[in-house]
């Protein structure tokens, strides 16, 4: 596709910003809305689920359709993800509990698995390496943008309407997405020598899956040591060793193992797992603060994340031509990342709205600075017959890292806030229920519960229902509650800043080679990577 004409292209790539804008836009539209939804739907203790479901199976996806579209082209798959994506979108907005709406956004994470997947593969299709940097902080933009107009949008909605239409209201841009790639796609040509891995792909579905449950249950629904969580990590090492030696005789694998002994894929793929888990782990409990310890309604909510995603669209838009410019993108990396720790920094100490969006203008400035650049050391560092399969990869560990961050950081969330607020009873800072009234102890029982905090409306309608005498013990419990979800959402954050910073440190070791200018790999270039690949098979 990059012999087409410069107009083609650029139509295809507005097809494909529409495909990815939906599948971006009904993700970030849901962030801010979540505690209200939790708040209505019950199930605190499966709150990361809803997160961690959708990234299981956008990973899943996004691996096994790398190898895939590499056979079959891109178009097929693209389309399949709009598909997907529309159907859990839809029974989403239909869930009576928090289980059903699990269920419904594992089918949409199946959908934006393969969107994502097929979308930055299309682009090292249709462009060369060096052309990517610009069209990488385009589609940066647009996460971006939709990042500025989901939360608030989303913040908007659930404070005036039904939580459902938070699903629905898009599904129309969907159905232009499809029409839209079905049009204006070109359709590849299948490898007929290409078979389908089937087994590896299985043993690798089989290893994931464990895996990020294991991480997901662990700490918070069985411990650490238990059996069922053993279970779940050996049974992942287990069908990993499987997947290995499948992978290493079988002639098409879903995941080729050759990948991993490019130094540039390995340590590019590592430090998106490291960053991804750190950040996404981080992020995803800052509405807490905003909503549950400032008391700031979802509306507003999304206003305070709202400069970290105009200042990355802006930044990721100019470093993206600054990469195509120069040809240079370590430069950037290094830059950005310490900025996002920064941010993070400031996250941990915040104590007030206005130092969230301090906080939210530095991580976004690092955001864009620093994201663009990984996607593209690894579709640089490959032969184009192993873009598909490549980017997979890279989306792999990404995914893996921030469901696994997001897990991992909602182990240490439940823990710390279980401790601080041990810690404010035995003290005496917290109200003892024993000395109560057995009758107040259970009105006021309620308010124990930090989930209380995070449906303002609610808390605000049940005070108003206390007497009067009882309000200053509402008060110190409230305050109590608040104290102790700013104290573990502190530790939650220096905790992602701890992994940000292990991300920089491997990018000093991040080999820097020249972004090529065209698709074909130059002559020199192409010996020596079918001499690693020969010897590579005979390993």
């Amino acid at each position: 596709m990059e012999d087409l004409s410069q107009k083609r292209k650029v139509t295809i790539m507005i097809a494909i910003i529409a495909a990815m804008f939906f599948s971006a836009i009904n993700q970030t539209i849901v962030s801010t809305a979540m505690p209200r939804i939790i708040a209505i739907l019950g199930g605190m203790d499966y709150y990361t689920w809803v997160i961690t479901i959708y990234m299981l199976t956008s990973t899943i996806a996004t691996v096994l359709v790398g190898k895939l579209s590499d056979i079959y082209g891109r178009k097929p798959f693209i389309l399949a993800g709009i598909v997907f994506f529309i159907i859990g979108a839809f029974l989403s907005g239909f869930s009576r509990d928090i289980f059903q709406l699990i269920t419904y956004r594992g089918i949409q994470g199946i959908g934006a698995g393969i969107i994502m997947a097929s979308a930055f593969t299309a682009v090292g299709d249709l462009f060369s390496p060096r052309e990517r940097g610009k069209w990488t902080g385009i589609m940066m933009a647009v996460f971006g943008f939709s990042s500025v107009l989901g939360p608030t949008l989303g913040g908007w909605l659930v404070d005036n309407m039904e939580w459902k239409w938070l699903f629905w209201i898009f599904l129309p841009l969907g159905v232009v997405a499809f029409i839209m790639i079905m049009m204006l796609f070109p359709k590849g040509v299948r490898k007929k020598s290409e078979k389908i891995d089937y087994f590896g792909s299985l043993f690798l579905t089989l290893t994931i899956v464990p895996l990020l449950l294991g991480f997901s249950w662990a700490g918070t629904k069985y411990d650490w040591g238990s059996w069922q969580i053993l279970s779940l990590f050996g049974g992942a090492v287990v069908f990993l060793i499987l997947f290995i030696l499948v992978e290493r005789v079988v002639k098409s694998p879903v995941l080729p193992l050759s990948l991993f002994r490019n130094d540039i894929v390995t340590i590019s793929n590592t430090i998106g797992f490291i960053m991804n888990a750190g950040m996404m782990g981080a992020l995803i409990y800052l509405p807490f603060f905003v909503q549950g310890v400032e008391g700031i309604s979802p509306t507003y909510s999304g206003y305070v994340t709202m400069p970290m995603s105009i200042s990355m669209v802006i930044v990721s838009t100019i470093i993206g031509r600054m990469i195509t410019k120069t040809g240079k993108y370590k430069r950037f990396a290094l830059a950005g990342i310490p900025i996002m720790i920064i941010g993070m920094l400031i996250m941990a100490l915040m104590n007030s709205v206005w130092l969230a969006v301090i906080a939210m203008i530095v991580f976004g400035l690092g955001l864009g600075i620093g994201m663009p650049v990984f996607s593209l050391t690894v579709q640089n560092a490959v032969r184009p017959d192993q873009l598909g399969v490549a980017t997979a990869s890279s989306q792999l560990f990404r995914n893996l890292g921030g469901t696994i961050g997001i897990a991992v950081m909602g182990t240490i969330m439940t823990s710390s806030l279980t401790g601080h607020m041990k810690d404010a009873m035995t003290s005496g800072k917290g109200v003892d229920m024993k000395n109560l009234d057995p009758e107040l102890a259970k009105q006021l029982a309620p308010f124990q519960n930090p989930e209380m905090l995070l449906d303002q409306p609610k808390l605000h309608k049940l005070q108003e229902t206390m007497p009067q005498e009882v309000q200053s013990v509402l008060t110190q419990m409230i305050d109590t509650l608040k104290h102790a979800l700013s104290s573990s959402l502190t530790t939650v954050f220096l905790s992602g800043a701890a992994l940000v910073a292990v991300a920089l440190v491997l990018t000093f070791f991040l080999r820097e080679i020249p972004l090529r200018t065209s698709n074909k790999l130059p002559e020199t270039q192409k010996q020596g990577q079918t001499d690693k690949a020969t010897t590579a098979s005979s390993v």
